[in-house]
């Protein structure tokens, strides 16, 4: 699934070369080139396939800068330890400043961690923050491996899963929620992105096989900010529409019906 990171890292160069980008991620280009995903194809013919494809683009510029104020405001708050979980081509220990004391732990299986610490040495990358990387299947014992790895779950961390809980089946998602929680402190924070209800039927039903949306399994709950209640986390949820309204790229197609709550989660553990 890490090729799915690489094609997650051309949507961040792609955000990268416009003059009003919403963020900057310099190795986006780097990794994306070094999976066979750049220089960028040009846009696809005007169709369904299209639309979606630019769609599932939008989504990630939008979710990417929604993540990036979530950490900028646990460091705010004085959480200096940080967790990404399925970190696949994530660069953030490189392009955000990160307060002095920070230490970043990359969750991800060995596969995509090497690939991009190939990419890493190729551009002299230097990490801004204590950056560690933890080569474990969030499927098996990840919390031991993090805990090895230094983790400390008696200070407050802020946990990152994006574009993770889709690919998971429902009782993997409780799983990772009920680790999570039991690893986190109070005043711990969590940005999640989870798939809008509807969303498996219009865009993974037809997918392409091996597509990322072919792999789509997981959709939000009805009530997410309940379903975190019951996990110890007091939540807010955001809709795609609001937040890209927020940061001036308002969506300006309508809704085809009354939006539910958004799949842009962050949360305070208390």
């Amino acid at each position: 699934m890490w090729a799915t990171g690489v094609g997650v890292a051309r949507v961040r160069a792609l955000e990268t070369e416009r003059e009003n980008a919403l963020f900057r991620d310099p190795l986006a280009q780097a990794f994306a080139a070094a999976g066979g995903l750049w220089p960028a194809s040009p846009p696809p013919a005007d169709d369904e396939a299209a639309r979606r494809r630019l769609a599932v683009s939008f989504s990630i510029v939008i979710r990417t800068k929604f993540l990036d104020d979530l950490l900028q405001q646990a460091c705010a708050a004085g959480v200096r330890q940080v967790v990404l979980l399925g970190a696949g081509m994530d660069s953030r220990a490189f392009r955000m400043d990160w307060p002095e004391r920070t230490r970043l732990f990359e969750v991800d299986t060995a596969a995509p961690l090497d690939f991009k610490a190939s990419v890493l040495q190729r551009e002299r990358a230097v990490a801004r923050c204590e950056r560690i990387t933890v080569p474990v299947d969030l499927r098996e014992n990840w919390p031991a491996a993090l805990a090895a790895a230094g983790h400390d779950p008696s200070a407050p961390t802020v946990w990152i899963a994006e574009g993770l809980l889709i690919y998971l089946p429902q009782d993997a998602v409780e799983l990772l929620l009920a680790r999570i929680g039991a690893q986190s402190a109070t005043g711990s924070r969590m940005g999640l992105t989870l798939g809008s209800r509807g969303v498996i039927e219009r865009f993974g039903a037809d997918a392409a096989p091996g597509s990322a949306a072919s792999m789509w399994v997981s959709e939000m709950p009805d009530d997410p900010v309940a379903w975190l209640a019951g996990h110890g986390w007091e939540a807010s949820c955001h809709t795609l529409r609001e937040r890209a309204a927020a940061y001036g790229r308002p969506i300006s197609t309508p809704p085809q019906h009354e939006e539910r709550p958004g799949g842009l989660i962050a949360a305070i553990r208390r």
